[in-house]
This record gives C-alpha cells, structure tokens and sequence, in this order.
C-alpha cells in the first residue's frame, strides 16, 4: 500500500467500528485501524504500521469529540487489553454490538431480517463470575496488553469481582514471600503461569494456581494465603499444564484444600461447577440469554429437543422443564458426568446426555432416525462445521435456536443453513460482556413452506372500517407471542376445529399445489390462543404458559 506512509499524518472521519473494536478511518479509500476512536469523529492521526490491505494508526489530534465519547473509568485501559469499548458512552456500546450483529446476518449470511433491540446488562461492572490473571516472567499479574502477551499488572479490575483480584493477590504474596518462580513462556522455565478464580452469586470463590510442573514449594502456606485473603473460599487447587503454548489448563488437578468444585444457581438450577467446566461469565445476562432461547424455541411441553454443545447441561436443563424429551451433547466427558450430575440434583428425569464430539453424535442420531422438532446449538467461537449443519438439517427439525459468541462464524453458518432450507426468522443480540467488543446472539432458524398470499376478510358497516382478526394478524400474534410461523392452512383447520365460520376466496381452488400434514398440537393451541386472544373463541380453557426462566 503506497498511498500511506509510517509516522505520516493525516485527517480523516471515523465511520464505524472493526470487528476488534477498533475506529475504522477511510483515506483514499485505505482502510485504517485507529484505537479509542469514536464513530462520528474527525481525527488528525498518524500512521503505526502500513500493511498490505490497510493500515494502523494513533490520534494525535481530536477535532470534534463525540457526545458518544465517554471517560474510561478504569485507571488501566489503553494498556491493559482486556476491554475495548470503556471510550464509549454504553447506549453507543449497544448500537455498535447491534450493528455489528447485524451486518453480519445481513452482508455474511444473506439474511433479511432485522435485528430486535439489543438486551443491555442492568449493571455493566464486575460482572464476571470467571477470572483468569495471567502471570508474567517477572512475576506480574494482571492482564495482557492488547495484541500481545506482555502482561500488564493490574490491582483492580472493574468488571471483575473483588473477590477474584484478592485471591490473584493473595497468590502474588505468597510467590514473592516464598519466592515461587514465575513461568517464562520465551524458555518454558518457572513455575507459577496463571491464576483461575471462579465466583458464584452468593459470593463463594474457588480457586485454582496453573503449574508448569505437578507441584509447587509451600502448597499448604498458598491455601492459607488465599482464605485468609478471601474468607469465603471453598477450594484450592492446583492444575498442571507442561504445555507450551496458550491453552490455560491442564488435564491433572489436585485439590489442597476444602473442594474441587462451586455451586451456582441459574435460571432457578442448581449448578455443579469444575474449574474447566464451560459455563456463561455474566450470571445475569445468562439467564436473558437463556430466556430469549427459550422463547425463539417456542415450546410446549411435548417437544423432542436436541442440544448440542450442551456443556454442563445448562441449556438443555432449562428446556427440559418446558420439553417432553431433551437430549444433550458434548465433548467433554467431565461436562458430561457433571451435566447427569446436574439433571439429577434438580429432579429432571426427561433429560439424557452423550458424550462425543458434535458432528459424531449428530450424525448417529440422525442415523439412528431421530427426528428432534427442535435443535437448540451453543458452539465455540469457530462456529458449527459442515457436517453438522448437514446433520442438523437431515433431521429435519421445524426449529433451530443458534446460540453464538462470534457474530463473523454466525453469519457464515447462516448461510449454510438457508442454503438447506433453514430461514433466519428472529435474532436478538445479549451484551455479555459490557466494556468488550464481544456480544452474543440468539437466531431463531425456520423450516417450511412461507405463504406468498393469505386470505383477508374486511368488513364495512355504518360508514366504519373495523378490523378484523385476519389470517395475517393470527400469523404475526402466534410468531411474536411464541417465536414460530403458523401456515393459512393449519389456521383454516383450526378454525374449523373450534367451530368458526369459513369464508370461501374468490380465487380458491380445488385442489391445493402442496399437501399439508395435519397441524401439530403444539401449533394448534399456538392458533386457539390467537383466537382466544381476538375474542373468536372463549379463553377459559386456555392457559398462559411462560416460556421464561421460571
């Protein structure tokens, strides 16, 4: 790229935001990437590295700040990279997560559909019930600069519990009390590598020291050091990862003191929780989260449910109470051993769990016939491989709910999935991670035939239009109150089900172009509601039914 220069100066507008959070500036149409940039803004500011594609660069000088510009309230951010967006006002944050989400539906996945209003966290501090404080060759713990793993030392982080930076700070005492070397990544010698708190909401924290080796001087004096630091301690532990490379854990631990695992409480569950076990960072946003899958899953009781990636059985637990039969999957067998732990402590016996990797299970389910009417997914980052989008589609379930923590992967598997017949229909971003580039996003994705044409009856007395409940208005009351489509056809039924007069179309046929199976229960109270709700039919044999948490 030789239209920009290193160390060179240059104006420009900030028109939105990159996928990493950064102010994207375009000049002669070179894309650059500027840090602490806010959209909206015209910036003098200097080049840092020019690439091949784009480049980087810095704001040496801000022309006119942002009424969406705010003052970080963290002494650590710019150097610390653990949060991107603390310039930000949190109403822009929201906009940014929303839009971001939204272009990747739209621009990756091909889909038409809106995005619905963002799910804000009430409280945008310490809200990590995980922590994890990697520690540097000289012994600092903290965090790492962005795009490196130079660690920065940080005392305080805020969206981090108190308890989690006292216990990292308990450790650090302990090392230099008894001088317990740090790893050095660049040789592969030392010992102490990174510290792992988790913290529940009644304020226990559990703690466990990553070793470059199997065991570390004056273990009993580093549990003394953390409960006398943080009282409510329940476990010590120490796990051994010989590793090179970025994977945190380990596969041995070693419990010193007290217990190898927390209980929490989700969604009205009690929860089983090991230090590796997968389980959502913002206790309060989980459960919106859970909540908007729960709805886009439009359940009633009689479904058949598959939930892949199933971790600890969080998900899968939640829809077992609103499910007839729910099935869990994933990789871990220690996940798995804690999900029937899970489903047992909490008294549901509808749920069965398997342990293997996605593509595997789904694949024999498949096989097997099995014929799920939802299939709920919660991968990892990389998002869902081909096969599994095949399988998933060969089981041809009506719905699936995709839970997703990379917006990118999402949009990709959109596609894939509409290119086997699976429509986006619904989608809802979740800030999980306040302060943070990253969001979650639950997509609703549809199978079936769409009605290119419905029948409409109006009528016209006394000079007045009234409004009627038509075929369209039952269709949109059943999808937003429950989160699927219903087909004219199955309404036509329904009504004649219950009674209703029929009014025949000026351009009815006979014979219809497609065959239509029977409507399924759960769409035929879905329909009985809506003409309950219209005043077609009497409500006191209804029942609301809430698809929440309860």
């Amino acid at each position: 790229m030789d239209r920009l220069h290193e160390h060179q100066i240059y104006t420009g507008t900030v028109e939105s935001y990159s996928s990493e959070g950064l102010g994207i500036v375009r000049l002669d149409g070179a894309v650059v990437f500027v840090p602490g940039a806010v959209r909206g803004e015209t910036v003098d500011l200097k080049i840092t590295k020019v690439m091949k594609t784009a480049a980087a660069g810095e704001i040496v000088k801000l022309h006119n700040p942002s009424p969406d510009r705010a003052t970080p309230e963290c002494p650590y951010y710019g150097q610390c990279g653990g949060c991107d967006f603390q310039h930000l006002t949190y109403p822009e944050e929201l906009r940014a997560k929303r839009q971001r989400v939204q272009d990747a539906l739209t621009r990756l996945g091909g889909a038409d559909i809106q995005v619905e209003k963002i799910l804000g966290a009430k409280d945008p501090l310490h809200y990590r019930n995980k922590s994890q404080y990697p520690v540097g060759a000289d012994g600092a713990i903290g965090f790492y600069r962005a795009r490196s793993h130079q660690v920065v030392p940080v005392k305080r982080c805020l969206i981090q519990p108190e308890a989690a930076d006292k216990t990292a700070a308990a450790v650090g005492e302990w090392m230099r009390r008894y001088k317990i070397p740090a790893y050095d990544e660049t040789t592969g010698k030392g010992l102490v590598r990174h510290i792992y708190v988790r913290v529940n909401q009644k304020g226990e924290s559990l703690c466990c020291v990553v070793l470059n080796g199997k065991q570390a001087p004056r273990e009993p004096e580093l549990a003394a050091y953390v409960c006398a630091a943080v009282p409510r301690t329940v476990g010590v532990l120490v796990n051994s990862n010989t590793k090179r490379g970025n994977v945190i854990l380990g596969e041995k631990y070693r419990t010193l003191w007290g217990q190898d695992f927390l209980m929490d409480t989700l969604c009205g569950l009690t929860f089983k929780l090991s230090v590796p076990s997968f389980y959502q960072v913002n206790h309060d946003q989980a459960e919106v989260l859970y909540g908007r899958a729960l709805a886009y899953a439009g359940l009633t009781g009689a479904e058949t449910v598959l939930d892949l990636y199933c971790g600890i059985g969080t998900i899968t637990l939640c829809l077992a109470k609103q499910a007839g039969r729910v099935i869990g999957a994933e990789i871990v067998p220690a996940a798995i051993r804690d999900a029937k732990e899970n489903a047992a402590r909490n008294h549901i016996e509808n749920a069965e769990f398997f342990c293997g990797d996605a593509a595997e299970v789904a694949a024999k389910l498949e096989a097997e016939g099995l014929r799920p009417d939802v299939i709920t997914v919660d991968p990892p980052r990389k998002g869902l491989a081909p096969e599994v989008i095949g399988s998933i589609a060969a089981m041809g379930p009506e719905r699936v709910v995709y839970v997703s923590c990379d917006p990118a992967t999402l949009g990709r598997d959109v596609k894939r999935f509409g290119e086997l017949g699976y429509r986006a229909v619904r989608a809802c971003a979740v800030d999980m991670f306040p302060g943070t580039r990253h969001v979650e996003t639950v997509v609703l994705l549809s199978r079936g035939i769409y009605p290119q044409s419905i029948e409409i009856k109006v009528d016209v007395g006394d000079g007045e239009v009234t409004e009627q409940p038509t075929y369209k208005r039952i269709q949109k009351y059943v999808e937003e109150t429950y989160g699927f489509k219903v087909h004219t056809a199955y309404i036509a039924e329904v009504k004649r089900m219950c009674g209703l007069e029929m009014h025949k179309a000026p351009n009815a046929v006979e014979q219809r172009k497609y065959q239509y199976h029977t409507c399924p229960d759960y769409k035929v109270k879905a329909i009985k509601a809506a003409l309950a709700h219209f005043g077609m039919i009497k409500e006191e044999d209804l029942s609301e039914r809430s698809l929440l948490c309860e």
